[in-house]
């Protein structure tokens, strides 16, 4: 029996949610599929303006990739490097998801669950979360494309803590590596979770857009150039810049619309 992944709307927030009873959310085959799908349909839906990734439960965000599959899914290099296309297909999916993104982590986020949420923009944690990619002990490596989050996430000498330890992380040491956002106790993590939603949707939808945009283009070690600068301005042409600079003036909510 496989997983599978979940899609609920609530007004302008989107929640999927990793379901695989009994495996604690590992993420099989189909169910990397599937996210991929999902993102893709989610970021091009302009009705969307935040996303929350979780787990379903609170025992597990994801408790890696679904083992029981290697035997079939990676018993070859054309298996594996088919299998990995397929998990990296959604990785990049998740990263490149138009909307601000958070994952809300209960439990363990392990494996391939951590490189899920090292794609999406906040990581807000319970306490009792835990985090780890003990792979070495099950005698194989991290795919290199897929370590490629944790590596821009938490840097180098993290990533290979995590991986030459193969150590399980609790929430405050994972805040402190810069794994996570935010720690929350267990009982608020939910509700913090979907108020820091309710905050990002409460802004400007294209700022909202292009503060991703601009914060990973600086990451690259290439000046800006004239005419990216120049674009920086592109928010003078909106009807939400106008929107907001009125509605403060006026002193009353904005009402955004993402044009």
């Amino acid at each position: 029996m496989t997983g599978s992944i979940l899609c609920i709307r609530a007004q302008e927030i989107a929640t999927v949610t990793l379901s695989n009873p009994g495996k604690r959310n590992a993420v099989d085959h189909a169910m990397w599929q599937e996210i991929a799908a999902i993102f893709g349909n989610l970021s091009a839906d302009a009705g969307v303006r935040c996303v929350v990734l979780r787990g379903e439960g609170t025992q597990a965000f994801a408790a890696g990739g679904d083992i029981d599959e290697f035997l079939s899914r990676r018993d070859t290099l054309e298996h594996a490097m088919a299998y990995h296309a397929q998990a990296g297909a959604a990785l990049q999916a998740v990263f490149d998801c138009r909307q601000p993104t958070i994952a809300l982590i209960q439990g363990a986020c392990i494996g391939g669950g951590l490189e899920l949420a090292a794609q999406c923009d906040l990581r807000i944690c319970a306490a009792s979360s835990r985090f780890g990619a003990p792979v070495n002990k099950l005698g194989f490596s991290m795919y290199p494309e897929e370590m490629l989050g944790l590596l821009r996430l938490a840097g180098a000498p993290t990533v290979l803590e995590i991986l030459l330890e193969g150590r399980i992380l609790d929430a405050t040491e994972a805040l402190a590596k810069g794994l996570v956002t935010r720690v929350v106790a267990d009982t608020e993590v939910v509700a913090e979770a979907y108020a820091s939603a309710r905050r990002i949707c409460e802004g400007a939808p294209l700022v909202a857009g292009w503060h991703k945009q601009w914060v990973r283009r600086l990451q690259h070690d290439v000046p800006l150039s004239e005419q990216e600068l120049r674009a920086s301005f592109a928010f003078l042409d909106s009807e939400d810049y106008r929107e907001g600079l009125a509605a403060f003036l006026e002193r009353r909510e904005p009402k955004f619309r993402g044009r």
